[in-house]
């Protein structure tokens, strides 16, 4: 397989795990970008990188880069992610791939038109203990899938400008942490959900701080999450079938999961490294370019419409859009 040449949106602290991830890999080199050509310049000295870029512009200008890796703010991933297609570059972008429906709807068929992948760096979709799990819920061998539970609880200060709560950046919960729970409980769910209930409470910026999603399919699977960006709760998701339920723990980079029986008896699923997530992520980007084209966008667009769902029941929306 050939060697991709990858740009970097955002020198932050994902973008230099992205980086570790690609070490040991045969690129022929990594671009950076940022605002400011020192920052840039700092990332790249860092972490071994060969060409600097002081703007995004001017990186995106170069034609020997293949693939851009994006991981700024979630408030600018539409502007990015389009300028990097316009130039013909395939694009993996940070979670949430964008800030709604609408916006992901338009990347997708401008990637379509310029014959490019677009893929959302959400580590469920491409984690190896996830595909075994799927695996074990639609064979059938648990019986038929009823519920899905999860929960995912961040206490972060009480800053008005952090990004976390700051509405300019598109800041809360949902977008942040939900996007997490809400790709975990759509990867298994049999299809998207025809009906939504949710009630939040607002942070005093005006974005979402905890809430409760309830979802429900036209197969009569139940889906709950709870979110909080100012309690601490564990990232656990529980998949309830009627003969068993599986308990992942940490799971946005799970490699183990438990199956308890109804009769009691127990069986641990193992798959993966949680420390190779981003290299999970990479080989699905290569495959997705080189050979089959598998990205799950389409996982995407439906957590984004759910997403968008529950943002207007709540009344909430960023100055932006």
């Amino acid at each position: 397989m050939a060697n991709l040449n990858w740009a970097i949106l955002g020198p932050g602290a994902i973008a230099s795990d992205f980086c570790k991830s690609a070490s040991g890999r045969a690129w022929n080199h990594l671009c950076s970008g940022s605002r400011t050509y020192e920052k840039a310049e700092v990332f790249a000295k860092e972490h071994g990188i060969e060409h600097v870029f002081g703007g995004y512009e001017a990186m995106l200008l170069d034609e020997n880069i293949d693939a851009v890796y994006i991981a700024t703010p979630h408030s600018n991933h539409h502007e990015y992610i389009r300028k990097s297609l316009e130039k013909g570059k395939h694009v993996l972008c940070e979670k949430a791939i964008t800030v709604n429906g609408k916006q992901l709807q338009e990347l997708v068929e401008l990637a379509n038109k310029k014959n490019c992948v677009l893929m959302e760096a959400m580590t469920i979709y491409h984690m190896p203990l996830y595909e075994k799990l799927l695996e074990k819920v639609q064979s059938g061998e648990l019986g038929q899938l009823k519920m899905i539970n999860v929960t995912f609880g961040s206490r972060k200060e009480d800053d008005p400008k952090n990004r976390f709560f700051n509405k300019e950046l598109a800041g809360g919960a949902i977008l942040d942490i939900g996007t997490y729970a809400l790709s975990f409980a759509r990867f298994f769910l049999s299809s998207q959900p025809t009906e939504v209930l949710t009630t939040a409470k607002a942070f005093h910026t005006g974005v979402d701080e905890q809430s409760g999603i309830l979802l429900k399919n036209d197969a009569d699977e139940i889906a709950t999450i709870t979110l909080s960006m100012r309690a601490k709760m564990p990232k656990k998701g529980i998949i309830a079938c009627e003969n068993a339920f599986i308990t992942v723990d940490d799971f946005p980079r799970a490699k183990k999961a438990s199956i308890t029986y109804y009769d009691g008896r127990s069986e641990i699923i193992e798959a993966g490294d949680s420390g190779k997530a981003l290299n999970y992520e990479i080989q699905t980007m290569e495959k997705a370019i080189f050979a089959d084209g598998q990205t799950r966008i389409n996982l995407s667009k439906d957590v984004m419409r759910l997403m968008d769902d529950v943002r207007n029941q709540w009344g909430i929306t960023y100055p932006f859009e």
